[in-house]
């Protein structure tokens, strides 16, 4: 039973939510106009309880890769972005990260996850030749790429349309994309901080073609800048009606804006904890058709993605290991937190970590205590190193393995 603890002001919508009723635009502004914290994510961990059961927490084994940062658009909230040849500039090919991500990725990293700047001199196949690089190597690795912004930018950049630029790189390697890019839908916002990227009905279309291809996707909003609560709605009711549509998102991530290093920041307000929980909880409540809502750690601090826990996430996001877009804007987080660590932060919460892959198929469900699970993981890299040295002598595929649990073991 939810109780408006405070007010009165959201008792119907709460008997909505209670009555498993789809809330409206109306509703979702309300949502966010309301101070009532608590009556919110009540609501949203009975909407996370319903669809996933309230027990679980996800979390997974991967690795960002950014391979360039050398950007043609110039998006006024991004930190990240560099011209090519200015100092800070760098862009990575095909054999130099499949170098970088052997020197220094986790053992039993499931996921690439890939994104980077719009590079202004790099061919179509600089993209294709990194990706199938990277399946070569790793081939046991799901590689999750390119957002629906760099999908536009590749078909302006060859003349084929979207769905060739996706089948094409599917060939390669694609198996699924991420959901960056999407920041606020609506024009009014949109045209004041990213004016050149694909507008939102573009990035919509695309999102519709890989669903239709096959391939799964994720959703983000980015809020904390100059937009309002009906932007935030209007946004996430696009994104509701396409999965309503196709089923193909597999989770929405809000993303809080930083506001280090980019003009957007000089004149943006700063999002607080409240709003950050707020958002979090009233994206679960409005996008009742996606299973799965994403804390990501990275962006919030790990104290308040564990707290999200709580209202309305059931998803911590993974590892991470290097992570440069964020940290460019301000993000003070550690750009890694390993396995232990995510699992401590959920247990503490009161949920049981379960270890997911790309797709959210559950690897393990770890149910000990978590006295047990740190034993049991200290054991594991110490045979790690054994298993390591045993087979330092390997080739090919296994050999490469090897060489990450050896190096990162120790």
């Amino acid at each position: 039973m939810i109780v408006a603890e405070r007010t009165t002001e959201l008792a119907d919508l709460v008997a909505k939510v209670q009555a498993g009723e789809r809330l409206s635009f109306d509703d979702g502004v309300r949502l966010f106009n309301s101070h009532d914290l608590l009556t919110i994510g009540q609501m949203a961990d009975l909407v996370n309880t319903r669809l996933n059961g309230g027990r679980y927490v996800y979390f997974n084994q991967n690795r960002h890769i950014n391979p360039t940062n050398v950007c043609a658009f110039h998006c006024n909230f991004c930190s990240f972005r560099r011209d090519e040849g200015e100092a800070g500039a760098y862009t990575w090919h095909a054999d130099e990260i499949v170098e970088h991500v052997r020197a220094d990725a986790l053992p039993n990293v499931s996921e690439f996850h890939i994104v980077g700047g719009l590079h202004t001199s790099e061919p179509f196949e600089y993209y294709e030749d990194f990706l199938a690089a990277l399946k070569k190597a790793y081939p046991w690795i799901h590689l999750k790429a390119f957002t629906a912004v760099e999908i536009d930018f590749f078909a302006q950049m060859t003349g084929m349309s979207h769905e060739q630029v996706l089948r094409r790189l599917m060939a390669a390697g694609l198996d699924s994309m991420p959901g960056g890019g999407a920041e606020i839908f609506h024009p009014e916002i949109r045209r004041k901080i990213c004016p050149e990227k694909a507008d939102g009905d573009t990035w919509l279309a695309i999102h519709r073609t890989a669903h239709q291809l096959g391939l799964r996707t994720n959703a983000t909003m980015l809020y904390g800048h100059i937009e309002g609560p009906e932007h935030r709605v209007d946004h996430l009711l696009r994104l509701r009606a396409l999965q309503d549509d196709t089923g193909g998102f597999q989770t929405f991530i809000p993303l809080r804006f930083h506001a280090d290093n980019n003009a957007l920041g000089q004149r943006a307000n700063w999002t607080t904890a409240h709003d950050t929980l707020k958002t979090l909880a009233v994206s679960r409540i409005l996008l009742d058709n996606f299973a799965h809502i994403k804390a990501y750690w990275i962006m919030l601090t790990p104290p308040i993605a564990q707290l999200a826990l709580h209202f309305g996430a059931d998803d911590i996001d993974g590892t991470v290991v290097e992570e440069k877009i964020y940290h460019e804007a301000g993000a003070t987080t550690e750009e890694q937190l390993d396995k232990l660590e995510l699992m401590r932060l959920i247990v503490a919460a009161g949920r049981l970590p379960a270890e997911r892959d790309t797709l959210y198929n559950i690897v393990k469900v770890y149910d000990q205590p978590i006295e047990q699970l740190e034993a049991e993981l200290i054991a594991r890299r110490k045979q790690a190193r054994l298993t390591a040295r045993q087979a330092k002598r390997g080739n090919g595929v296994q050999a490469q393995r090897v060489s990450l649990v050896e190096q990162t073991a120790a």
